[in-house]
């Protein structure tokens, strides 16, 4: 179910509109990991600043699955997973000669939607984009003009300084899109619980990086809207994780083509599999699954040929594991982490941050919750930019606009 709209007059007064002239530069910042009421931990004054003079939501929703790389995707495609094509973190691809991995450059992985960057450089507008899911990778050959590769040995400090120092340059090369990228709160998160105090001090370096980024701008004269999202929450894993699949189900007759907080199995065409598939649809403990058809409709998910044919929606706090990705580590692993995310999106654990503050946005609004894909037809309208097709809404979003 989606988030109810503005008024349809508003929704065509928005779409009717000019284009901004001469555009503010538009700096998407992701805090991975950043659940919405982190900003309530007083933690992090320089974002609680940015929010009390601009613009902050309940919540964001993420979109199905909630995890990292689909819903960076869907932030800069306006595609839900199921159609931007990244499906999950890991999965497999039967057209596709390897398994997707958060490591994969190949174009054919990410072909299935285009990043706003991309959109941006070819309509004339500069990119810089410091880290994000596929910014490596040509689309068609084309790269946005600036960027780097995720390397998480660079400090936020040189991530801070190097956006800024894409804004010093000439006026024919200065970026006027700019993404930047901080993983720490995320991995205090999985490591130590979303109410440790290590997901605090990660907040706070966080939040010093953008205090350090609003300096420089301010310091430049530089007006730019500024927005921070993160591409989902975190909840704590319960005691008794985790569930072991190969407990409730022949495992070697199936292919999984993912676990943990999400479930997605292929289902060869033999009598073994079949009877794993009708065990599956039975109540197993901590997971609903369904046919890859009959997935419910507001997960907005089943219709890529990548989702495989069963898919099992994990109860929030639980892990669902096979004994070999429990033994390799790819998964989340209760002796060790102590956070998750991957669950129902609908969850307020997995709500993310939204705060905007710029010359377009209005001041100490906080608006209800709606979905991540809303932020790129927002992008493109503060870009002047026309918008691929998406899943998102401008209306959902007109009323924090300075009108």
């Amino acid at each position: 179910m989606r988030i109810p709209t503005a008024s349809l007059a508003l929704a065509l007064a928005w779409m009717a509109a000019p284009a901004l002239a001469d555009p503010a530069p538009v700096i998407l910042i992701s805090i991975d990991g950043f659940r919405a009421d982190y900003l309530d931990r007083g933690v992090s004054p320089a974002l609680s600043a940015l929010a009390a003079g601009g613009v902050r939501a309940e919540r964001m929703i993420p979109s199905f699955p909630s995890v990292t790389f689909p819903n960076h995707t869907a932030l800069v495609t306006g595609l839900v997973p199921d159609h931007n094509g990244i499906i999950n973190n890991a999965f497999a691809d039967p057209a596709m000669p390897a398994a997707f991995s958060m490591a994969s450059k190949d174009e054919r992985w990410w072909g299935e939607s285009t990043p706003i960057w991309i959109t941006a450089e070819r309509a004339g507008v500069h990119s810089g984009v410091m880290f994000w899911p596929g910014v490596a990778v040509p689309h068609q050959g084309t790269l946005p003009g600036l960027f780097r590769d995720f390397d998480r040995k660079v400090s936020y400090t040189e991530r801070v300084d190097t956006v800024l120092g894409w804004l010093d340059l000439p006026t024919d090369k200065r970026p006027a899109l700019e993404l930047l990228y901080f993983e720490t709160v995320d991995g205090a998160g999985h490591s130590f619980g979303p109410d440790s105090s290590e997901v605090n001090t990660a907040i706070t370096a966080v939040d010093t990086a953008i205090a350090r980024l609003v300096a420089g701008l301010k310091a430049r004269g530089i007006a730019a809207n500024l927005i921070i999202v993160a591409d989902h929450g975190m909840a704590p894993i319960k005691p008794g994780n985790p569930v072991f699949l190969d407990d409730l189900i022949d495992v070697p007759a199936v292919k999984v083509s993912f676990d943990g907080t999400i479930v997605g199995i292929n289902i060869p065409d033999t009598a073994r599999a079949k009877t794993v598939h009708d065990a599956l649809l039975h109540h197993q403990p901590h997971m609903q699954c369904w046919d890859k058809a009959k997935i419910p409709a507001d997960l907005h998910y089943g219709s890529n040929p990548r989702v495989p044919d069963v898919v099992c929606a994990v109860e929030t706090g639980w892990l669902v594991l096979t004994h070999e990705s429990f033994a390799r580590g790819q998964t989340a692993h209760p002796g060790v982490e102590k956070g998750a995310h991957g669950y129902d999106f609908h969850d307020p654990l997995m709500g993310a941050l939204f705060v905007a503050n710029g010359p377009a946005f209005n001041t100490g609004q906080v608006i209800p919750p709606f979905p991540n894909v809303d932020i790129y037809p927002l992008m493109t309208r503060l870009l002047g930019i026309t918008p691929l097709p998406n899943d998102g809404h401008l209306a959902d979003l007109a009323s924090t606009l300075k009108q």
